[in-house]
């Protein structure tokens, strides 16, 4: 049975090839400036393009964005109508240039929560941009690290029924290839702005070996200059694995 231990050490370079962002602070952002909660969501969709925009030419191949946890239900119904109606807009609007760009677009997570409407242009916006392979722009959308391990290993088991009477054959590659985003690596780098130093449910099989940046800034003043910061940041830790400093320095990578 494969474990850990024996799974190859990851490539690392000094740009991480993969990057996921928890998108905090834009309801404290807007209230900070008397504005309406909703204002500050608005202008996070900014942030999110830019950010895209910076991936893109740093050469960052994989960035996931947590858009909306399947916790978010719970806020204000006004909050979340409003924040249901951005992800239409952004979708209508910004596919176009997207697709320009060559950004291949994912929507993970329990998307069966959301109406007809929404869902159609999910599925329109992946198909149209399923072409593409310069950067993979993924929404978690619905989306929580437990529900994600626990539909995979129910999807493991409805493919492999038999795995129920011989659980010493699972192992973590088996359940990792059903997870939501099994076809792309780890995140080699995950960043929370906001000011919060928690992952929230968030990718939380995937995020195992992250390097954590941890920013006070909320998302709508996040942008190029503050991810290539954070990028600073990252070149100088050094990913062992599991592996000692002298290893890491025998095998040339960080």
């Amino acid at each position: 049975m494969a474990t850990s231990s024996t799974q190859a050490v990851p490539d690392t370079r000094d740009i991480p090839e993969h990057v996921a962002i928890i998108m905090d602070g834009n309801g404290r952002w807007a209230t900070r400036r008397l504005l309406p909660r909703t204002a500050g969501h608005a202008k996070g969709v900014q942030a999110v393009r830019r950010v895209v925009e910076a991936c893109g030419r740093a050469g960052v191949r994989y960035l996931t964005l947590f858009a909306f946890s399947s916790e978010n239900w719970r806020r204000p119904a006004e909050e979340v109508s409003l924040l249901m109606r951005l992800f239409v807009q952004a979708l209508e609007r910004e596919i176009g240039k997207l697709d320009e760009q060559g950004v291949r677009l994912h929507v993970i997570g329990d998307l069966s929560a959301f109406e007809p409407r929404l869902q159609e242009l999910i599925m329109a916006a992946q198909a149209r941009t399923a072409h593409n392979d310069r950067l993979h722009l993924t929404v978690a959308a619905n989306y929580g690290g437990r529900w994600d391990i626990l539909q995979a290993t129910r999807a493991m088991l409805a493919a492999e029924p038999g795995l129920a009477a011989r659980p010493e054959l699972v192992d973590e590659e088996r359940l990792a290839r059903h997870l939501s985003m099994a076809w792309a690596p780890e995140p080699d780098l995950f960043i929370r702005t906001g000011g919060e130093q928690r992952i929230s449910n968030f990718l939380i099989w995937q995020m195992a070996y992250a390097e954590f940046y941890f920013t006070d800034l909320f998302w709508p003043d996040f942008g190029a200059n503050e991810l290539t910061a954070a990028f600073d940041w990252y070149r100088t830790r050094e990913r062992r694995f599991g592996r000692t400093s002298a290893q890491v320095s025998e095998n040339g990578t960080k």
